[in-house]
């Protein structure tokens, strides 16, 4: 099998489609710093809401969720803004410093501002953070006045941080959380038996949810095929269930891999056998529920 095909959702014309996963950024607005590397150099100008809206489009997808890219609070504001403004996103996952004493004020401010009504939850990079962080006891702290404000968490980890993600979703229950990209497995090399393992407990906790999302930069940029992401879904989709999985574009850094179409079209392929109601739930329901979106 190569790349993947073109997307087709014949059974799914009464769906509202959700892409829960992408981003923008303005490199006039202020500096990201992760984009000033030789690597992200294909993605180190400037993306909005205008450039993806086409692309939603050609793709079948109606709505979509925005993602924080770095640990800004003003970036989630203006963020808020956009996406109010955009008439495509459903909602929008920001930041603030969830170790802070003050981070129920903070929400209760994000959540008052302009577009506020959009948030829906939080990130954190926890990918770059000790592989401990989650354990700390002001991140719990922080976790359980996120889910007193009736929002999500999304966890942006890696394999290493998957033991106390495992102990954080049980700890703090009331809470849903939403697994960025898979927590960035080994697909460009390596065994996927570790993280399959330390996947299928993190999904024994029924307040987890997780994006399909993110696999074809973790892939060979240059050669991915379908069938080497295949696997990956597949324990995905079977630990989860389809009802907690949701697809995700990670627009605009899966331009590194792949333009937006070859995402959703591999997404579409790797979940070609399910039923309609579940590829229904991949493709919108499991979002909207995880965040509580309002699809209209």
């Amino acid at each position: 099998m190569g790349r993947a095909g073109p997307a087709t959702l014949t059974a799914m014309t009464d769906v509202i489609r959700v892409d829960a996963h992408h981003h923008i950024w303005d490199r006039t607005a202020r500096p990201y710093a992760w984009l000033d590397t030789e690597s992200n150099q294909p993605i180190s100008g400037s993306f909005s809401f205008a450039d993806l809206a086409p692309l939603c489009a050609a793709a079948g997808i109606d709505r979509t969720v925005l993602v924080q890219t770095i640990h800004d609070d003003d970036e989630t504001r203006e963020f808020l803004v956009a996406a109010d403004a955009s008439g495509l996103a459903a909602g929008v996952v920001g930041w603030t410093d969830l170790l802070s004493p003050a981070v129920g004020d903070r929400l209760a401010e994000l959540c008052g501002a302009p577009g506020g009504y959009l948030l829906v939850g939080l990130r954190h990079g926890v990918q770059g953070e000790a592989a401990d962080w989650l354990d700390q006891p002001e991140a719990r702290r922080g976790l359980t006045a996120l889910a007193a404000a009736g929002l999500a968490y999304d966890l942006l980890i890696m394999p290493k941080h998957l033991e106390s993600a495992i102990a954080t979703v049980r700890a703090v229950p009331e809470l849903t959380f939403v697994i960025d990209h898979l927590a960035k497995p080994p697909i460009h090399g390596g065994d996927i038996g570790p993280w399959a393992r330390q996947m299928r407990a993190l999904a024994a906790a029924p307040n987890t949810y997780c994006k399909l999302s993110g696999m074809v930069t973790e892939a060979d940029w240059d050669s991915w095929t379908v069938d080497d992401l295949r696997p990956y879904a597949q324990v995905v989709l079977d630990a989860f269930g389809p009802d907690r999985v949701m697809f995700g574009s990670d627009w605009p850094v899966c331009l590194l891999a792949a333009p937006y179409a070859d995402v959703a079209a591999a997404a579409h392929e790797l979940t070609d056998h399910l039923s309609p109601a579940e590829q229904a739930d991949v493709f919108g329901g499991a979002a909207a529920r995880a965040y509580r979106l309002r699809l209209e």
